[in-house]
């Protein structure tokens, strides 16, 4: 057995969500680019470069790891490049996004050779944390006044509209792509191509995948563009496990358990957006409130049912693990991080990756 902990990418479970992807793409004749931000691991890039159409990024680091690791389409987007770094981005991308107009302008020399295109926010959004809502007020993220994007046209060619969060309710989907119809209408008629960015839970249970195919089919007709999705955690949705081991167990007026991995660590999005993890199937006659092991005090996956009573050793699997995990887990309290390991659809496991004290070192100064 792996050491815990380590984060267990599933092949077969994965395929689902490319299945998907891939009937999406049939059906609509949208093309549908890997949100790196979301999740980057590239050891398994090349199962889905199979029904994925390349990678959008939000930064250097990204869009070169899209353009090197997986290939195909490679989108770049930041909220703002540095005049260090845009040579190199170019380098990558086959299309770059502006967030703002003033970026557009700045380097308008540097980015010639390539596609162009700028963020539009449309004011409306499905995010419920104002934390992750890009059209909270005084958002920084795209421009939203029409009369200013007007006389850039000649610039770009197309634009990026990201304002879904989580949002698995097609009807509300349906609704604020009408909004972005009325609002931005002029502007999409002259565009060649558009982002509707990601968010989108479209993998997910009982999706009308169909109804959706549909409407970005309707979409694209209108105004005569080339619609992209930037799935993230649609991609990889419920493919991948955590799998930690119970280190220590006492009553404090409830069951706790403490486990070898750390929310703050490894599951970040937890701890930003005080949520619970989940653990499958979390029921049985045994509550216990699993505890990560770092020294904060709010370090805990949740309260969960179990079948059969914890103890020092046993092994629990953190399920749905995949989206901002791994590309966000950390060395606070020099916490051991976990590996990556992936069953292959043949069922073998194999780890590509472990970390060691030395990545720790070279982490610091």
């Amino acid at each position: 057995m792996i050491q815990t902990p380590y984060y267990l990418i599933d092949k077969s479970k994965l395929l689902q969500n490319m299945e998907k992807i891939a009937k999406l793409r049939e059906l609509s004749g949208a093309r549908a680019l890997l949100a790196l931000k979301c999740f980057a691991t590239w050891s398994v890039f090349d199962l889905m470069r199979e029904y994925m159409d390349g990678t959008t990024s939000s930064s250097l680091n990204e869009v070169r790891l899209g353009h090197e690791r997986f290939g195909k389409e490679t989108h770049a987007y930041s909220v703002a490049y540095a005049d260090y770094e845009i040579d190199e981005v170019v380098s990558h991308a086959d299309k770059i996004i502006f967030n703002t107009i003033g970026q557009l302008q700045r380097f308008e020399k540097q980015s010639s050779g390539i596609v162009r295109g700028l963020r539009l926010n449309p004011g409306v959004s499905s995010s419920s944390f104002d934390l992750a809502d890009p059209a909270r007020p005084f958002s920084r993220l795209g421009e939203w006044d029409m009369a200013k994007v007007e006389p850039v046209m000649d610039m770009i060619s197309g634009f990026m509209i990201h304002n879904n969060c989580e949002n698995g309710d097609f009807d509300l989907f349906d609704k604020m792509l009408g909004q972005i119809e009325e609002k931005f209408s002029p502007l999409l008629k002259k565009a060649d191509w558009v982002s509707l960015g990601g968010g989108i839970h479209f993998t997910g249970d009982n999706y009308p995948l169909t109804k959706f195919a549909e409407r970005l089919k309707r979409f694209s007709g209108e105004f005569g563009v080339q619609v992209y999705l930037e799935p993230g955690e649609a991609s990889i949705t419920r493919s991948t496990t955590l799998e930690v081991t119970v280190l220590d167990k006492l009553y404090n007026g409830k069951d706790l358990v403490v486990v070898d991995s750390s929310i703050e660590a490894h599951m970040l999005d937890l701890l930003i957006y005080r949520e619970s993890a989940k653990v499958h199937p979390n029921q049985g006659p045994h509550r216990y409130m699993v505890c990560g092991k770092s020294c904060l005090a709010g370090d805990i996956f949740g309260e969960f049912d179990f079948e059969n009573e914890l103890n020092v050793g046993d092994r629990i699997s953190i399920q749905d693990t995949a989206g901002y995990t791994m590309v966000k887990k950390n060395w606070f309290n020099g916490v051991k991080m976990p590996a990556i390991a992936i069953r292959e659809l043949d069922g073998s496991i194999r780890t590509v990756r472990e970390f060691s004290y030395a990545d720790y070192e070279q982490s610091l100064s």
